[in-house]
């Protein structure tokens, strides 16, 4: 069972079991592979420059995952030609330092563990930080959570849900969400 994150000199350290950080480890991959870049050379300024001047295609912009949408949102909601010209400027590098730091998080999580203890570096602490962040996106934009209201009722929906043994696949999700919330809280108060 896990513990919660505690600041030990300049580590950070908790107990996740095997489950919990191979699910943690799959959610923060099913991200990556969400957010990775699409073709590319794998040279930063190569990709840099064949990516300038290009304005993605509205079609696929409108049909794109909401997920990615949340990850990636527009840099100016008001004016559609101002968004995709800001996107073909921003989104590949975006793209590239959000899946670099997660497969950062990925790297620190398939580190071996003695007793369920993780044990972190500031820097690969900063980066699961970073890294749950973007997963509770986009697990909060499936889950369809978008006030406090909806927080809310999903914590009702798996306290009822929890007394009734129910197999919501939503719920499911939702209860990955709020594992992920705490565990993020519990990093968060550590790094303080």
């Amino acid at each position: 069972m896990a513990t919660a994150f505690r600041r030990k000199g300049s580590r950070v350290v908790a107990k996740l079991d095997g489950n919990e950080r191979a699910i943690v480890r799959e959610l923060l991959d099913q991200t990556r592979q969400l957010l990775a870049p699409s073709g590319g050379t794998g040279d930063p300024v190569e990709d840099l420059f064949a990516g300038l001047g290009e304005t993605p295609d509205p079609d696929e912009l409108a049909h794109r995952d909401p997920a990615l949408a949340r990850l990636l949102p527009d840099g100016h909601r008001d004016d559609p030609e101002v968004a995709a010209e800001f996107r073909a400027l921003t989104e590949n590098g975006l793209r590239q330092r959000k899946t670099a730091n997660l497969s950062t998080a990925i790297e620190a999580l398939d580190q071996p563990a003695t007793r369920d203890k993780l044990e972190l570096d500031l820097g690969q602490a900063q980066a699961l930080l970073i890294g749950l962040s973007d997963v509770r996106l986009a697990l909060g934009e499936r889950l369809g959570l978008r006030t406090d209201e909806d927080s809310e009722q999903l914590q009702q929906d798996l306290a009822a849900a929890g007394a009734a043994g129910a197999d919501d696949p939503q719920l499911v999700i939702g209860l990955y969400y709020d594992f992920l919330t705490w565990l993020q809280e519990s990093l968060a108060l550590a790094l303080r």
